[in-house]
């Protein structure tokens, strides 16, 4: 039995033992997405912000937000985000809770007065740091899909001679950590005070930790029980630019327009590794179970630069004065333009050259996502709300479904001291999300999030 377990246990190594591992395909479309949190104001009307500017995050969304404001100010973020995880895997669910806590943003806006005798009234510079992503999540799970990752006919005799595994359990789990974080520093300028226009550069970081275990119990068919234990990490870190141009202007008092446009990020500093931990176990003696095959396999650390899509936003904004506004932005990207820099290509399980490259262009599609805001004010109180709805790029896992779509909807509330403002914000996300184990989308995940910010702005 020993030289068979061997065998099996190379095959699963070399193999299939990446099969529960983040692919190269979906890992892009990770580093590709944007949480799009920033103030609590922003977030309590859901970042509708691209036609309206004059909070610091707006200027994440369009760079000529900035010169909207008429005073210099400072506003920092804190966040707590609460994660439930819906788990199902053939027919047997598992209820996970993730919680968490960042200061999600930290910035300011330096407003300049313009010359007396010139149309150009004010100029505007920006630094802005944000998280992009939190990638910090947890799930597991178990059953029985009756499918075998080393289920694999061998022939040791003469005679031809089958051998098979019986799937008696499977578990699972996953956790990810770190963030994508981006600092953004623009400058901006409004003419006539109806023309404001922006630029922005934007430097961005990862950090991506992961680790995927899989344990499977098997029963050959001659009744000596067998567990594969397979556990892989990856470890990401890298640096990104990308920048941001966009115009807004008055049509007249109550209604405003804007447009912004994000160039792809261009990730030319990543390193990445990956670690392999594959163990079989003889559980015959299942109060002892011996060791029957151990490897490590260490991958890198090796580039791993990348391309992620351009973004382009149209905004809308009605304005009451101020007593109230209502905002809309659209945004539009096209994930299947996502390109690794580097060659990648790896062998498959049957041994066929893949390059992740020429999946985005059949696996992943265009996105279309809508933010809609507003925001009332009585007296020294605003009180916010908001809607977003964003399409799953991925057509692989549940792509063709409405239920993968990012949506949900926010609230919140802000007081004015007068120099000093605070703001509070809620949101509600829901979506599913599909993972591949053994068969492609068998792990489905209903996640809802809630989110908290508490800001504090101060004007200068």
């Amino acid at each position: 039995m020993k030289k068979l377990i061997l065998f099996v246990a190379i095959i699963a190594t070399t193999g299939t033992s990446y099969a529960q591992f983040t692919d190269y395909n979906d890992l892009g479309i990770l580093f590709s997405r944007d949480q799009r949190t920033g103030t609590a104001r922003f977030n309590a009307m859901a970042g509708a912000f691209g036609a309206l500017g004059s909070d610091i995050s707006s200027t994440d969304i369009n760079p000529a937000g900035a010169a909207v404001a008429r005073n210099s100010k400072v506003s920092v973020t804190f966040e707590g985000t609460n994660t439930n995880f819906d788990l199902n895997y053939y027919g047997r669910t598992n209820n996970i809770t993730d919680e968490r806590i960042n200061l999600s943003q930290a910035g300011a806006i330096f407003v300049f007065d313009g010359s007396n005798n010139s149309n150009w009234n004010r100029f505007a510079i920006t630094f802005n740091y944000k998280i992009k992503a939190d990638f910090d999540n947890f799930y597991n799970g178990s059953g029985n899909s009756g499918l075998s990752l080393y289920d694999d006919n061998f022939n040791f005799t003469p005679q031809p001679n089958n051998t098979f595994y019986n799937v008696i359990g499977q578990e699972f789990s996953k956790e990810t950590s770190g963030l994508n974080s981006v600092f953004n520093m623009g400058i901006s300028a409004v003419h006539d005070n109806k023309l404001f226009i922006g630029a922005s550069l934007k430097f961005h970081s990862i950090e991506y930790r992961e680790r995927s275990v899989s344990i499977e119990d098997n029963d050959e068919l001659n009744g000596s029980p067998i567990v594969f234990d397979d556990i892989n990490e990856r470890f990401v870190d890298g640096t990104g630019f990308s920048f941001n141009v966009g115009f807004i202007y008055k049509l007249n008092k109550y209604i405003r327009i804007g447009a912004a446009y994000e160039s792809p990020t261009w990730y030319s500093e990543v390193l990445e590794e990956t670690i392999n931990d594959f163990a079989v176990f003889d559980t015959t003696d299942s109060a002892n179970p011996s060791l029957i095959f151990d490897d490590r396999v260490v991958r890198g650390p090796f580039s791993l630069r990348f391309r992620t899509p351009s973004k382009l936003t149209a905004s809308g904004a009605l304005v009451f004065g101020k007593q109230g506004v209502i905002s809309l932005d659209y945004t539009y990207r096209d994930f299947s333009n996502f390109r690794y820099i580097d060659d990648i290509s790896f062998r498959d399980g049957s041994g066929q050259l893949v390059n992740p490259n020429d999946f985005f262009s059949t696996d992943f599609r265009a996105t279309h996502a809508l933010n809609l805001g507003t925001e009332w004010r009585f007296n020294r109180i605003s009180l916010r709300g908001g809607y977003f709805y964003e399409k799953n790029p991925n057509l692989r896992e549940g792509g063709n479904t409405n239920e993968d779509n990012y949506r949900g909807f926010t609230a919140g509330l802000g007081y004015n001291f007068g120099n000093t403002q605070i703001g509070l914000s809620y949101l509600r996300s829901l979506n599913d999300e599909f993972y591949t184990l053994y068969d492609i989308g068998d792990i489905n995940i209903n996640n809802t999030t809630s989110r908290i910010a508490a800001s504090i702005t101060f004007s200068l």
